[in-house]
């Protein structure tokens, strides 16, 4: 349905070119727009107008024309006057708001589909039966982007990203819950993974949202034919929840950049926790001191240099192999060995899990 703002602005555009007053009104006999000061709407007359068969009707010197959506009638137009020229300026302005029923009509349809898509809740032949009706290319290279932002988003904020994709209409713009906004980008030839880091960074930007804290952008991968596209969004949203356990600082999250921690995403909690037991016993790393978790931190920062390391953290080096042999006692690990250090690593990335699991319990 076109919403009452856009058949205002609609008529007053009418009005600005022909001269002539307008007002739509809706088969109650509501008033929905109108560039009239003082018309009153004779509930009557409109009444005799929708049941008559006419498409159109001088009405006390006023001209009625019938707006129709599939033949169902949706609106009355009215227009001030009763020669020809009314006439004809009269048609024209239904003309122009049936186009306009038209292609909100097939907007809503193809925002309708996307939705469907996304979500995985179309059969693979409905995919493409309707792909072909909206006029939508079933094989071009796509992918899908999502912004999640730390509130609850409002009309302005999805428009104000449809009106940076305003010059692209092959691609879609849409939502599925309340905090983030879907893009689902149709690539040119050339683009690839660079490209979508560049565009990620340049809606934050635009919006201002790049300083704002817990809003994130993440995209899955590029996909070759429209049955694909709901993957592309699963993985974007695995790289939301990924990047946030795991790449907190980074607000452009690519779902081919997520490494391990994609894999540790997947994994149970009780299975999670056994692996813990078997590396810490009964600790855990929050049981380490900060100036040990600062040490770890920046230990493999440094791609387990011993010599850099110090060097970053101010310390003489016999201060860092003094702490890493302190750890090596409380846990059994050795950090300058490449197969602890992974073990190590691991197991505080799957801590980091845990965390945030349990944080959405609550």
């Amino acid at each position: 349905m076109i919403s009452n703002q856009v058949l205002q602005n609609t008529l007053e555009g009418l009005k600005e070119i022909s001269r002539t007053e307008f007002c739509v009104i809706d088969t109650d006999g509501k008033m929905l727009a109108s560039t009239f000061s003082d018309f009153d709407v004779q509930t009557v007359d409109i009444q005799a107008f929708v049941e008559s068969q006419a498409d159109s009707q001088v009405v006390r010197g006023y001209q009625y024309f019938k707006v129709c959506d599939d033949y169902q009638l949706e609106y009355i137009l009215v227009a001030h006057g009763e020669d020809e020229d009314t006439y004809m300026i009269g048609k024209l302005a239904a003309f122009q708001i049936q186009n306009l029923i038209v292609a909100y009509k097939e907007r809503f349809d193809k925002d309708s589909f996307i939705k469907n898509l996304l979500l995985d809740n179309l059969l693979l032949v409905d995919i493409y039966n309707r792909a072909k009706k909206l006029h939508i290319d079933a094989d071009v290279r796509r992918v899908v982007l999502i912004l999640e932002l730390n509130q609850e988003k409002d009309h302005s904020s999805v428009e104000s990203v449809k009106s940076l994709f305003s010059g692209k209409p092959r691609d879609f713009i849409t939502a599925v819950d309340e905090k983030s906004i879907i893009i689902v980008k149709e690539l040119e030839d050339g683009e690839g993974y660079e490209e979508m880091d560049r565009l990620a960074g340049m809606v934050l930007d635009t919006l201002g949202l790049m300083e704002e804290n817990g809003v994130h952008m993440a995209y899955g991968t590029i996909v070759n034919e429209l049955k694909e596209v709901s993957r592309s969004y699963k993985e974007a949203r695995m790289a939301l929840d990924v990047g946030k356990i795991f790449f907190g600082e980074k607000k452009v999250i690519a779902y081919s950049s997520l490494g391990i921690g994609r894999l540790i995403y997947q994994l149970p909690i009780p299975l999670c926790k056994m692996f813990i037991r078997e590396i810490f016993g009964n600790k855990s790393p929050d049981d380490f001191d900060e100036e040990t978790l600062i040490t770890i931190d920046k230990f493999f920062e440094n791609s387990l240099n011993v010599s850099e390391t110090s060097r970053q953290l101010y310390i003489h080096r016999n201060t860092l192999v003094y702490r890493l042999d302190k750890l090596q006692k409380s846990t059994g690990l050795d950090l300058r060995v490449f197969e602890d250090a992974i073990t190590f690593k691991i197991a505080l990335m799957v801590v980091k899990y845990m965390k945030y699991m349990e944080t959405l319990e609550y």
